[in-house]
C-alpha cells in the first residue's frame, strides 16, 4: 500500500517488510469496505467523456444565471423543437429543470466550417454528467467520471485551530471535518492548543487530478496537551467504528460539543456579570459563539421534552436522554424540521440553529447539562464509551492496531 505524502509535509518510504504485508492483507479483507472505482467512461488520453477529442471542435462553457437547457442551445444554432424533443427524452434519465447555475457544459461540434452542434454535455456534479445527442439521434444518457482512490498519509501541528492547520498545510479541509467526528467523544476541539499535532493515515478521492472527498480514516494520532490520543478504523462484524490504542470504542453517549469549530465565549460559573443585566449570577451553561444560524445537534440519543420562546433564554429545546441527563440549549435563532415535544433525536441530529434571541448580546449558543436535576460543568461531563472491541476480535484487532501504528510512527510531525 503506498501511503502518499501531502503538501508540504515530509513523509519517508512508509511501507516495508512484514508491517506492510499484514496492512495489505487487512486492507484486502472482506469486511472492509472496498472503494467502488467507476470505469465508464476510460479517461484515456485523447478523450473527452468519452468522444474523440480530434474529431470535434469543442466549446466549453458555463452556465449563466437565469439560463436553461434552450438558453444554452440557442446560442449554437439548435432550435426549440429540437430543445422540446431533448426534454422529452431526458424524461426518467435527468430533470432538465435542474440545470443549475455555475454548472459547466462542454458542446461538441462538427470540424468543418458549420460547426454543427452534435453533442451536448452537462455537467451535474464532479462525478456524473448528462449528454445530449444533437445528432439526430436526441438521445440522453448519463455518464460518470472515473473516480480514482488514494491512500494517502499526513501530519500537522496546530497554530490556531484544525481547520486552518489542514489548509496552511495543504490538505483537504474536510479533513477536519473527518478528524472532529471521529474524535467527538474523546477531544474538545474547543480547546486544542497552539503545539497539539496529528498524523493520519486515509484515503481520498479524485477526479481529474482534483480531489472531490476524503475518507475513510483509517488511522490517526492525536496529541493533545502532550497526550497521545489514538483511532483506529475496524468492522466487529460488518460495522465499522473506531477504537484506541486498548481496544476501547471512541464513542460515547454524549458528544463533545454540540457544534463545530467556534470558540467558547463565556463558561460555567457560579457567579457571573450578566452581559445584559449587568448584575452577578450564577450562569450554569457554556457559551458557544458563533454565526447565526450555525447548526446545532444534539449531544446524545433523547426525546425533546420542550421547545419555545423561554424568556431570556429565548428560543430553547431541552432533550432528556435518560433518568440521569437532561440538556438545554439556547438562544436559538430557529428550530429545525420536526423538533417538537415528544420526538426523538439521535446523537448528532440538527436540532436549531445558533441565534441571539432572549437576553443576548450578539449570536451564540448557550448549552446547558443537567445530571439528576442540578447544573453540571458540560466541559467536564465525564460518560461511560461504547462497546469495546469483543473478545473474539481481540486477536485480529491487535494485529491490524500494531501494523497500522508502525506506519502511523513512520510519518514525520509537521512544524
Amino acid at each position: 500500500m503506498n501511503w502518499k505524502r501531502r503538501g508540504r509535509i515530509l513523509i519517508p518510504g512508509l511501507v516495508g517488510g512484514v508491517v506492510a504485508t499484514l496492512l495489505v492483507l487487512w486492507l484486502m479483507r472482506p469486511t472492509l469496505e472496498k472503494p467502488q472505482e467507476v470505469t465508464t467512461p476510460e479517461e484515456i488520453s485523447g478523450t473527452l467523456y468519452g468522444f474523440p477529442v480530434d474529431s470535434f471542435h469543442i466549446v466549453e462553457g458555463v452556465v449563466k444565471s437565469g439560463q436553461n437547457l434552450g438558453d444554452i442551445l440557442s446560442g449554437f444554432g439548435v432550435g426549440m423543437q429540437v430543445v422540446d424533443q431533448l426534454a422529452r427524452h431526458a424524461e426518467g434519465v435527468f430533470d432538465v429543470r435542474k440545470i443549475r447555475t455555475g454548472q459547466p457544459y462542454t458542446l461538441f461540434q462538427d470540424r468543418d466550417s458549420t460547426r454543427k452542434p452534435l453533442h451536448l454535455v452537462y455537467e451535474n456534479n464532479r462525478i456524473e454528467y448528462v449528454i445530449f445527442g444533437l445528432d439526430g439521434s436526441r438521445s440522453v444518457s448519463l455518464g460518470r467520471k472515473k473516480v480514482r482512490m488514494e491512500q494517502r498519509s499526513a501530519s500537522g501541528t496546530i497554530t490556531s485551530s484544525l481547520w486552518n492547520t489542514m489548509t496552511d498545510n495543504h490538505l483537504n479541509p474536510a479533513l477536519a471535518i473527518e478528524m472532529s467526528e471521529i474524535y467527538a467523544w474523546t477531544i474538545d476541539f474547543f480547546g486544542i492548543q497552539k503545539g497539539d499535532r496529528f498524523r493520519i493515515l486515509y484515503q481520498e478521492q479524485f477526479v481529474d487530478s482534483s480531489s472531490i472527498g476524503v475518507g475513510p480514516v483509517y488511522a490517526a494520532e492525536f496529541e493533545h496537551l502532550g497526550r497521545s490520543f489514538y483511532a483506529f478504523r475496524y468492522a466487529q462484524g460488518d460495522k465499522f467504528d473506531y477504537f484506541d490504542d486498548r481496544g476501547e470504542n471512541l464513542r460515547k453517549a454524549f458528544l463533545k460539543a454540540p457544534l463545530e469549530f467556534r470558540r467558547i465565549s463565556s463558561h460555567f460559573s457560579g457567579s457571573r456579570l450578566h452581559p445584559v443585566l449587568k448584575i452577578r449570577r450564577p450562569h450554569y451553561g457554556v457559551d458557544y459563539a458563533a454565526p447565526k444560524g450555525t447548526p446545532v445537534v444534539s449531544i446524545g440519543d433523547g426525546t425533546v421534552v420542550e421547545r419555545g420562546y423561554k424568556g431570556g433564554g429565548g428560543n430553547t429545546v431541552v432533550i432528556k436522554h435518560n433518568t440521569v441527563y437532561t440538556t438545554y440549549y439556547l438562544h436559538l435563532s430557529g428550530f429545525a424540521k420536526g423538533i417538537v415535544p415528544g420526538a426523538r433525536v439521535r446523537q448528532g441530529e440538527v436540532i436549531g440553529y445558533v441565534g441571539s434571541t432572549g437576553l443576548s448580546t450578539g449570536p451564540h449558543l448557550d448549552f446547558r447539562v443537567y445530571k439528576n436535576g442540578s447544573p453540571t460543568d458540560p466541559l467536564k461531563l465525564d460518560v461511560p464509551p461504547g462497546e469495546p472491541v469483543k473478545p473474539e476480535f481481540r486477536s485480529d484487532y491487535t494485529t491490524m492496531k500494531d501494523s497500522l501504528t508502525t506506519l502511523l510512527y513512520k510519518i514525520n510531525w509537521q512544524n
